[in-house]
């Protein structure tokens, strides 16, 4: 689902991405910006994951980037929950940070290497 990366508003059209000048209905928040886009990447150089774009000084104002794919949340929110499935799996394989050693068993392990 295409949203407005400000309220979250759906945005729903025949067009594949919205005009340069296209703003939110419920929030009036560009839709053509950076932070509706797919390859937006804070952490990237440009902050972009395609490097051979140009440089955004508003990445929530409208913008005239060719590369613009609209964002899908649905497959953000998949993946998502795909992480997390992930991190209790390996949990439970090594247990909880905070489940620590019974007392017994690390006396055990210092006496090990004490003289």
């Amino acid at each position: 689902m295409r949203t407005c990366h400000r309220c979250g508003h759906p945005w729903e059209s025949e067009k594949k991405v919205p005009g340069v000048k296209e703003f939110c209905e419920q929030c009036s928040a560009y839709l053509h910006c950076c932070l509706n886009c797919r390859f937006h990447d804070p952490s990237a150089h440009n902050q972009c994951a395609i490097p051979t774009t140009d440089w955004v000084g508003d990445r929530a104002g409208a913008n005239f980037c060719d590369e613009f794919e609209f964002r899908d949340t649905r497959a953000e929110k998949a993946s998502s929950d795909e992480s997390t499935a992930t991190r209790r799996k390996l949990d439970s394989l090594f247990g909880e940070a905070s489940d620590a050693a019974p007392p017994d068993q690390l006396d055990t392990f210092k006496n090990l290497f004490n003289d």
